[in-house]
This record gives structure tokens, C-alpha cells and sequence, in this order.
């Protein structure tokens, strides 16, 4: 009996040496952008209930990876690792019921899925579920949810929450106007080049809401705005330059050619 034991053991131990190996030249594949290999390798491993494999199935079948693109396999694939805690499908599930991909667009099963994966720390399900709550989709809009939501994921420095908690202080969306609050949510989302909170940055100067008037301020962030694709920024920006001297307009060139050169460290703060 005892030997039977030590060779049940062995070859677990060997099974999963296997399905190591086989998992790793998945993902080298997959890297090297062989999808067709790296499902090859996935798929059987998947099958017998290894999470990462049916994660990054769920991930090739719905962005059409080595595969013709299906959301109900990838829902299929992401359930299963789901069901096995894995936070990065459950984010994905709640995205797909957010967005109608493979399954009836379902607000509330979006929350479901976002909520499991914001309570394992998942900063993109927290900041789902602030913008579910600030816009009532799923959920009565809950503006102290939002910000509660939209806070957990900015600090975790998820862009698009910062910009979010920015945009709330400064209308005072659901929390007293706060210009300040609202510069130093923008000014964490410009770093991260951030179009829309460097276009709302350069409104602020340009206003005075919160900073010192300033003109070539407001230039520089709508330089930088448009630079990133707001097309706002850039009409905008030509707008204020014509009320500007032009040595004024060059300093702000060079100051924004300085911030973005510096990875937005140097900015004029």
C-alpha cells in the first residue's frame, strides 16, 4: 500500500510537471504571437481545470486570438475560471454583461460580476462600479457609492478614476464643489496623459478655478490635449493664442514640449 502511494504521488507530481511545461510554451507562444500554438497547449489544459488556461482562452475567444471570435465560448471559458475566483474573469464577465457581448446587456449582472472582482482589489471593477453607481445603470444612482468606488481604484492610480473624481469635485457632483480636490485628482490623471483631464486642467488656469489665473498654463495643457487627441483642446488652444503675445505663446511651446519630455515631471506646477 505504501508503495502504491508513492507512485500515485509521483505521477501527480509528474502530471503537473506536464501541464507546467505545457502551459509555458503556451504563453512563450503567445508572446511571440503564435496564438494558434498557445491554444493548441491552452485548450487541454483548460479542460481539466487549470484557471490560467481558461482565463486566457476566455481572453483569445473574445478578441478573436488563434480563433474566429465567439463571446459565448469566451463567457463559456471565463465562467470557469470565474467560478474558481480568478479576478480577471470575473471583471471580463462583468464587462461583456455591461457591453451585450455574448449575453443580453444585463446592468445588474455586470454589478454582480464588477462587485467580486472590486472585493479582491480589482481596480478596474472598482472604478466599473463608480460609474455604474454615478450613472445608474444596474443600480439607483448612488453618488457616494461612485465616489467611494472611484476612490478605491485612484489610488490604486487607474487613470480613468482619477479623471472621474476630478470631474465630480468640479461640477460638485454628489460631494461639496471643490476646485482644489478636483485639480489634484486632474493633475495625478495629466501624468498618466490623460487628454480629457489635461483639456479640463488647461480650463481651470484659463478660468482661475482653484490656481492663479494663467494663460500659458491653460495654453500648455491644451498644447499637450491636443497633442493626446482631444480635438476641443486644439481649438481652444488657437483661440487663446490669438489673445496672447506671441512671446507668451513660445513660452508655452517650449513648456510643453519640457513636460511632455519629461514624462509630465516637469509641467510648470
Amino acid at each position: 500500500m505504501k508503495y502504491i502511494t508513492i507512485i500515485l504521488a509521483f505521477l501527480m507530481m509528474l502530471s503537473s510537471s506536464v501541464a507546467a511545461q505545457g502551459y509555458e510554451k503556451g504563453l512563450a507562444a503567445y508572446k511571440a504571437g503564435d496564438h494558434v500554438t498557445a491554444m493548441r497547449e491552452w485548450k487541454p489544459l483548460a479542460g481539466s481545470g487549470d484557471i490560467k488556461a481558461q482565463y486566457n482562452l476566455g481572453v483569445m475567444f473574445e478578441h478573436g486570438q488563434g480563433v474566429p471570435q465567439n463571446f459565448k465560448e469566451a463567457i463559456k471559458w471565463y465562467r470557469l475560471a470565474a467560478d474558481q475566483a480568478h479576478v480577471g474573469a470575473q471583471n471580463n464577465i462583468g464587462s461583456m454583461y455591461q457591453n451585450g457581448k455574448g449575453v443580453d446587456q444585463d446592468y445588474k449582472s455586470a454589478v454582480k460580476w464588477f462587485l467580486l472582482a472590486a472585493e479582491q482589489g480589482r481596480a478596474s471593477s472598482q472604478h466599473n462600479l463608480g460609474f455604474l453607481y454615478q450613472t445608474g445603470q444596474g443600480v439607483s444612482i448612488d453618488y457616494d457609492q461612485a465616489i467611494k468606488f472611484y476612490l478605491q481604484a485612484a489610488q490604486q492610480e487607474y487613470v480613468h478614476a482619477q479623471y472621474n473624481l476630478g470631474a465630480m469635485y468640479h461640477i460638485g457632483q454628489g460631494v461639496l464643489q471643490d476646485y482644489k480636490e478636483a485639480i489634484k485628482w486632474y493633475r495625478l490623471a495629466t501624468k498618466q496623459g490623460h487628454a480629457s483631464a489635461q483639456y479640463n486642467l488647461g480650463l481651470m488656469y484659463l478660468k482661475g478655478e482653484g490656481v492663479i489665473q494663467d494663460n500659458i498654463l491653460a495654453h500648455l495643457w491644451w498644447n499637450i490635449s491636443a497633442a493626446n487627441g482631444d480635438a476641443d483642446a486644439l481649438g481652444n488652444r488657437d483661440i487663446l493664442a490669438k489673445s496672447m503675445a506671441p512671446e507668451d505663446v513660445a513660452k508655452a511651446q517650449a513648456m510643453a514640449r519640457k513636460c511632455m519630455d519629461s514624462n509630465y515631471k516637469e509641467c510648470g506646477y
